[in-house]
């Protein structure tokens, strides 16, 4: 049951409506709850959802169990002397430790098994047992749908009751929904308990606005999955599958239409999710804004994919730096390197663990590793040149507030992150390497090759029309200048003249029936 499919848009999401509209405010955490875990059992196998109630199951009790211990503290500290309460904090802090340890373990380590075994296993028979002619076997096994996304969402409650943000949950029902909410469980966004806990559980009234700007947004985003995403696309597998036969301005032009269809596909998916939440007046979070107009990598970072990059930061980072081995390696830096490298060393060496988590995150494979080991590295180079960066741009007397340098920084930024995009979509690092060698080779603007390349005329002007449309409405977006509160100031006519244009241009330019293939969403294999 895909979000842009007939049967998602149509007959579930209308249904779901219609139901959350009849029912008592009181009971329509209900529907939402009962339609999540329908839509679940739809778009997956009836019993995978076994992983999502132990999921579920174990956060709801584990965070209980914390706050009972932080309760055992509030109520005892109050007879105890300063040195009983400090040994007293001590075992209570040990003993949380260990509820978490035990929650990560359990919902990590199911995540673990199921996705990233057979890819440990065979790194292990690779580098470690073929010396002893054994293995490890390799196994089928099946990965639940949204895990990698259900179960960040687990940890971060669990972690934010530990860390005393708020106290945990007792409504169970509430921390089911939370998990398992229909629209964000294939590919997030990743939110947090307190963004949109209450807000699915409290029930909302009909709200005409509501209802038309998540109207909006989905045709937005069926606009830019369907009519861009799912064209380009084609052009992008008829090369990267065969890129041996390319060279040059074909394979360029295959990497620009990747990044292309994934960042269309992958916002695009958002708007969908984020117009389904809406029209029952819940607001997620958002996961996109406006990354090609980054003026650097650790830019475009905090635009893409923005509840990823948050619950990296917020519960790899900041965990690894306050944790007591990294004081003991900050304190061992400031003690025995200069102060340039005490500023660096700490942040580089933490932000590692949040780029090798990134890109596990994205798949079991080497190349998902060394994804994320290339911003990584990119990343470091910035922070340890940035002194002499500076020292050039004063030399050369370069203003970094004109809109000359910025615009250099923005096409900067995409080169750079078109290259990530090669390794990501690449089948292997080697495939990845070849072709961007292969960029070189008999490279001219000769833009007639596009004939080859798997798409006919009309579907590149589609596409570049499309891709005109985003970025405008990104450039106005960016000067802020929000489309969706203009156009609900026009005339009536002209506004539902403006809603069906839209509307008929997903149904008219959309790249489906005969000679399209169907195209599932990117991120719902992560």
């Amino acid at each position: 049951m895909a979000y842009t499919s007939y049967v998602y848009l149509t007959l579930f999401l209308g249904i779901t409506f219609l139901l959350y509209t009849i029912f008592p405010k009181k009971y329509k955490w209900v529907v939402l709850l009962s339609m999540s875990y329908l839509y679940y059992i739809a778009a997956s196998r009836l019993w995978l959802i076994i992983f999502i109630l132990m999921t579920t199951m174990s956060v709801y009790f584990g965070a209980i169990w914390l706050e009972k211990i932080n309760d055992l503290f509030q109520s005892v500290k109050k007879v105890l002397d300063r040195e009983q309460k400090k040994v007293f904090k001590e075992k209570l802090i040990w003993q949380k430790k260990m509820v978490v340890g035990l929650m990560l373990f359990v919902n990590l380590g199911t995540l673990a098994v199921l996705k990233y075994y057979n890819f440990f296993a065979d790194v292990l028979n690779i580098t470690l047992f073929h010396h002893i002619h054994k293995s490890l076997p390799f196994l089928k096994l099946f990965l639940p749908l949204g895990i990698s996304f259900y179960t960040l969402q687990a940890i971060s409650y669990v972690i934010d009751v530990y860390r005393g943000k708020y106290k945990a949950d007792h409504c169970l029902a509430r921390v089911a929904l939370y998990l398992s909410f229909f629209p964000t469980i294939v590919e997030g966004p990743i939110a947090r308990y307190d963004q949109v806990a209450h807000q699915l559980y409290e029930g909302h009234s009909f709200h005409y606005e509501n209802l038309t700007h998540g109207a909006q947004l989905i045709v937005w985003g069926m606009f830019k999955k369907i009519v861009i995403a799912d064209r380009a696309n084609m052009l992008v597998n008829h090369v990267f599958d065969d890129y041996i036969q390319f060279s040059g301005l074909s394979v360029v032009i295959a990497i620009v239409f990747y990044t292309i269809q994934l960042y269309t596909e992958f916002s695009g998916c958002m708007d969908i999710v984020r117009g389904s939440a809406q029209i029952f007046s819940i607001h997620l979070p958002e996961n996109f804004k406006q990354p090609f107009f980054s003026k650097s990598i650790n830019e475009f970072w905090t635009r893409w994919h923005m509840t990823l990059g948050a619950w990296l930061r917020d519960y790899v980072f900041y965990s690894v730096s306050l944790s007591n081995p990294f004081k003991k390696f900050n304190h061992y830096v400031r003690e025995h390197c200069g102060e340039y490298f005490t500023k660096l060393l700490p942040a580089t060496t933490a932000l590692l663990f949040v780029w090798l988590c990134n890109g596990l995150w994205h798949g079991a494979s080497i190349k998902y590793v060394m994804y994320g080991m290339y911003y990584y590295i990119i990343m470091v180079i910035g922070m340890f040149m940035e002194p002499i960066f500076l020292r050039i741009t004063k030399f050369l007397h370069i203003k970094k507030e004109t809109k000359y340098f910025q615009l250099f920084q923005i096409v900067r930024t995409v080169i750079i992150v078109n290259i990530g995009m090669l390794i990501f979509r690449a089948d292997t690092l080697t495939a990845a390497w070849q072709m961007f060698i292969s960029c070189f080779h008999n490279f001219s603007l000769d833009f007639s090759v596009i004939g080859n390349l798997g798409l006919d005329i009309y579907d590149i002007y589609v596409i570049i029309i499309g891709v005109i449309i985003v970025f405008v409405v990104g450039l106005l977006r960016e000067r802020g200048i929000h489309i969706r509160e203009s156009v609900a100031k026009w005339n009536i006519v002209f506004r539902w003249a403006f809603y069906l244009a839209g509307v008929f241009s997903v149904i008219i330019f959309g790249a489906y029936g005969y000679g399209y293939d169907l195209v599932s969403f990117i991120y719902a294999q992560f």
